[in-house]
């Protein structure tokens, strides 16, 4: 059976705090929705901003493969005809091919909000779906609070319903607006909507104030809905929307449905990283299917079995939603997790089986030290390599120092500090002086290290520090406490994680910056 999918991200997901989208942002989503199938995009609302109306003149000069662009607004105002209202016209003047308006299905908030009486509120849906029916337009009919003016007076939410396809919707998208509902409630509602208005295609709208938002809309599919409206990675306003991606792999994975088909789902984990970047918002590592933890094993047992067993402690496979499996190395992994690491490593530990206790060994009191290993891929390979005798430093520290001067000349706020580092390095049997120069001190020594090392090594300058993290262990004890400082390098092509402890912040930030420059240039076969 077909669902339709409907994407918001765009209008709803851009009501998130903290996202903000440019045209060109706007357009770029549009093109990655496209291609994984998704059937309906919301552009926005026509002629409310500059840039919405920029996009809807835009966007139809994309080549769209398959996916119908949709023009947000609502039924007409109290007192006003359909065919004078001029949010109506600016939908129709949109040029979009469909057309979602939001109408009132809650009493209360009829005579309340609107403030206009129950019959006004039939004739406003009633009129505006038949005038845009008329302009030749695919409609979608928003039947907002619908859940709440359901249990407050179903027969008036069945009335708002009933005007809407009497005057010709082609789909009632049936909004749980508040994010309340369970999904039991919502299974009961729809399917006795589904009733009342027999060949009438239903659709289904949630938030996840509640975090049901994913199973309310399985629930509604259960009941007869074929269209479900969300968001990439649910961003939305408050606590976000329905995450689309994550409905589409249950209904597609687990419900046996199709919505973008099988060979579009392996999208599904580019997609979300990709909306994520444009948003400028990070993709929690535990989200469903599309997340980095999705399939990440970390206990002994588990990745003992996953050898063995995948479907043991995986629901589904990773690779049908682009996604992959990852072992991680902890106090708690034992020796299938290890060597499976290792293996995604380029390292073959069954050549070494009588280090891998020794490794683990080390590991396991390392993190009791305060390092952490499940960020730092790269850390963990010159671990392994040292262990197997086969690691070469490319350079050896005599010495740095580091200077931060700052004149306060601006008062308590001001931002004008600099730092200075010099190290004294070796290089095979030559000696060098470096002195960098940094907003902070670790980019200054970050900066010295570079320049010292980049004649032997030029592969350095396409090695980018691009994020610096740092964890307070054992805050209790004050500024006596261990720091954990674990940066992320990249060279363009891939990126990889380091970690440096130390009760000094400056030493844990150089030995994270060290192992991220010998790991690189490991990779490269420097």
């Amino acid at each position: 059976m077909k669902i339709l999918t409907y994407d918001s991200t765009l209008r709803d997901g851009e009501q998130c705090e903290g996202i903000t989208l440019s045209l060109e942002d706007k357009l770029r989503i549009v093109e990655r929705l496209d291609a994984l199938g998704v059937d309906f995009i919301e552009g926005g609302f026509p002629a409310s901003n500059p840039k919405d109306i920029a996009f809807f003149q835009r966007v139809q000069t994309l080549p769209l493969r398959h996916a119908r662009i949709a023009a947000f607004g609502s039924t007409c105002k109290k007192g006003v005809a359909a065919e004078e209202d001029q949010g109506l016209a600016d939908l129709v003047a949109s040029g979009a091919p469909v057309v979602t308006i939001v109408g009132k299905t809650w009493d209360a908030q009829v005579t309340r909000a609107l403030q206009t009486t129950l019959e006004e509120n039939l004739r406003m849906i009633r009129d505006s779906v038949a005038f845009l029916k008329h302009c030749g337009l695919q409609v979608v009919f928003d039947a907002e609070h619908y859940f709440d003016g359901y249990a407050a007076n179903a027969a008036y939410a069945l009335a708002c319903v009933r005007a809407a396809s009497e005057a010709g919707a082609d789909s009632v998208d049936l909004c749980e607006t508040n994010g309340g509902a369970l999904p039991f409630q919502v299974e009961e509602v729809v399917r006795a909507t589904a009733a009342a208005v027999p060949g009438q295609q239903l659709g289904i709208h949630c938030h996840n104030d509640s975090g049901c938002a994913v199973a309310n809309a399985l629930a509604a599919v259960r009941a007869g809905a074929v269209q479900v409206q969300g968001t990439v990675n649910g961003f939305g306003e408050r606590v976000g929307n329905t995450d689309l991606l994550t409905v589409i792999a249950d209904l597609e994975l687990k419900m046996g449905m199709t919505c973008v088909g099988k060979d579009n789902l392996r999208q599904l984990t580019s997609v979300a990283q990709f909306v994520a970047e444009s948003c400028n918002m990070a993709l929690p590592s535990h989200h469903p299917y599309t997340g980095a933890s999705a399939f990440a094993h970390k206990g002994g047992l588990h990745a003992s079995a996953i050898a063995r067993f995948p479907e043991a402690y995986e629901h589904a496979s990773p690779e049908s939603v682009g996604n992959n499996a990852r072992m991680l190395v902890s106090e708690l992994a034992g020796k299938a997790s290890l060597m499976a690491k290792a293996r995604g490593l380029g390292i073959d530990l069954t050549l070494h089986l009588d280090k891998v206790q020794d490794i683990l060994d080390d590991i396991k009191q390392r993190e009791a030290s305060g390092y952490s290993y499940e960020v730092a891929d790269g850390s963990l390979a010159l671990l392994l390599q040292r262990h197997l005798g086969a690691y070469r430093p490319h350079f050896t520290l005599e010495s740095f120092r580091v200077i931060v001067d700052d004149h306060e000349d601006t008062g308590a706020l001001a931002k004008d500090a600099m730092s200075e580092a010099t190290i004294k390095i070796h290089v095979g049997d030559q000696r060098f002086v470096a002195t960098g120069e940094g907003a902070g001190p670790v980019g200054a020594l970050d900066n010295a290290l570079r320049m010292a090392i980049v004649a032997f090594y030029p592969q350095v300058a396409d090695m980018e520090l691009v994020d610096y993290k740092v964890r307070i262990l054992d805050e209790n004890v004050g500024t006596d406490a261990i720091t954990r400082v674990v940066v992320t390098t990249s060279d363009g092509s891939g990126s990889w994680g380091t970690v440096g402890v130390s009760e000094n912040i400056i030493e844990a930030s150089w030995n994270a910056i060290v192992d991220s420059i010998e790991y690189g240039l490991m990779k490269m076969g420097e």
